[in-house]
């Protein structure tokens, strides 16, 4: 029923998301299955690329620490490349960067060069997952945030789901090259749609140039991949005491914080703003992505292995064993959103870390004989609640932000949901080394395994807590006009 001045219709146009934010979120999300795919693809295929190329698995694991390595040096670049290019120019540039680094990649003689090209995926890559944040929350205007969430995370979500099964099934009926050819109709589909669907948002000309912060750019970039770096080197080294270790990882920090000393004391320019952490939805949404990093990253390394090392699964039937938790998380894309934008991110994020937790502890009990069906239930569960775990401090990180605000708290949020997950993957893998020393048959690794997912669970419940400092319920929405020169999203 409406009333004679029509607030009813209104109200229902205000619910309504407007079909070129569709349209733009499936342009950005064709091109960026691309990129979440080949890192998924690449992840299982490290065995045969030594045998393909007769290298140590000690060399041939750079082709997945170079890849991470790439993307963490241009992820802080982003937001200066949007303001300077545009975002339209600068997507179809990135996935053209992505494209050439496919090709490249798959015709990759040795493994040094497959490294090599491995990289220039990477840069490319490292632009394109924040763009994307920032453009579909752009055109949203402020509204629906749960539901435009929902669809950034389509990519992430889809990953788990297809990436190991398609790199298994690559390797299983063709040559390893094709892992990367397979890339190439996504990245030219999600360029002829970018051409087409994107606005041109090119800056206007004649106005002030964008300067580069370039000392914060050699500050930043070097030092988060210093921390990376080092992460990455504590499986192969002597815990975190090694001296592989400390050195990039204190080197690392001395240069983030030195960035961040300057980022918050200067007035403007900084390649990326961290004075967006005064506002608490930033600071808390990034804490939780943090945390939930380590709950997505750190089990998503041991959960392959235990079906392997433990169940004897090759890599494409760990792939589809690992599918129920990938159907999850997709499921948990539309509720999670609905509920986002009713309720409020707080609630949605206390109630999904929570079952995170709870769905992982039939995991600190396996062992080589547990019942298939049993986990392939619990990791159901895990999925949904760690799909919307995902989205809810995704979402609530630009609540209260203003329209230029929102490329810099995409960079911080992404930043920290990767850093997060290369500590789970470097803490669990430490904890499953050290509890698998001497560790003889699959009922002694098993009791490995074990040891570590409890650290997967308490790690995750540490972040239960912390979701009552996101924003509550969410208010009145904002009109298009005041989304655009005020704030951001539902405040």
């Amino acid at each position: 029923m409406t009333t004679p001045h029509g607030t009813a219709p209104a109200a229902a146009d205000a619910d309504r998301i407007d079909p070129a934010v569709w349209r733009i979120g499936a342009t950005l999300v064709v091109g960026a299955l691309a990129v979440v795919f080949d890192t998924t693809v690449v992840s299982v295929a490290l065995g045969d690329l030594a045998k393909a190329f007769d290298a140590p698995l000690a060399t041939v694991q750079w082709v997945s620490t170079g890849y991470l390595l790439a993307v963490f040096v241009t992820i802080p670049l982003a937001v200066w490349a949007q303001s300077r290019f545009g975002g339209r120019r600068l997507w179809i540039a990135a996935l053209g960067g992505f494209l050439l680094g496919s090709v490249l990649s798959a015709l990759a003689w040795n493994a040094v060069s497959l490294i090599a090209f491995r990289v220039v995926q990477g840069l490319a890559g490292g632009v394109m997952m924040p763009l994307m944040a920032t453009l579909l929350m752009q055109a949203a205007k402020g509204r629906h945030p749960g539901k435009v969430m929902a669809i950034i995370t389509v990519p992430t979500a889809l990953g788990p789901i297809l990436g190991p099964v398609l790199g298994g099934l690559i390797l299983h009926l063709a040559d390893w090259r094709w892992m990367f050819f397979v890339n190439i109709p996504l990245c030219v589909a999600g360029g002829w749609l970018a051409l087409r669907n994107l606005p041109d948002d090119r800056p206007e000309p004649g106005g002030p140039p964008v300067r580069l912060d370039v000392v914060g750019l050699l500050l930043l970039c070097p030092g988060v991949t210093a921390l990376v770096y080092g992460l990455s080197r504590v499986e192969g080294s002597a815990g975190f005491t090694g001296a592989e270790v400390l050195v990039p990882l204190l080197s690392g920090l001395a240069l983030v914080g030195g960035f961040a000393v300057r980022s918050l004391t200067r007035p403007g320019g900084a390649l990326v703003d961290l004075r967006l952490f005064r506002h608490r939805a930033v600071a808390s949404s990034g804490t939780l992505l943090f945390l939930g990093g380590i709950a997505l990253y750190g089990p998503m390394m041991l959960l392959p292995l235990y079906f392997q090392q433990v169940r004897g699964e090759d890599a494409l039937g760990a792939g589809l064993l690992l599918i129920p938790q990938g159907a999850g998380a997709l499921l948990a894309r539309g509720l999670a959103g609905r509920y986002l934008d009713r309720v409020g991110p707080r609630p949605v994020a206390v109630t999904a870390f929570a079952f995170v937790a709870v769905a992982t502890v039939p995991f600190a009990f396996v062992t080589a004989d547990t019942g298939k069906l049993l986990l392939m239930a619990a990791l159901f569960v895990r999925g949904v609640a760690l799909g919307a775990a995902m989205i809810a401090p995704m979402g609530a990180a630009y609540v209260g932000l203003r329209h230029q605000e929102i490329p810099d708290a995409g960079v911080i949020t992404r930043i920290a949901q990767q850093v997060g997950g290369s500590v789970g993957i470097a803490v669990l893998a430490v904890v499953l080394q050290h509890a698998s020393l001497g560790a003889r048959g699959p009922s002694a690794l098993a009791d490995a395994f074990d040891r570590a997912f409890w650290w997967s669970v308490v790690l995750t419940a540490l972040a239960v807590p912390l979701c009552l400092l996101l924003p509550g319920r969410p208010g009145p929405r904002p009109s298009p006009e005041e989304a655009r020169t005020g704030t951001a999203v539902d405040a």
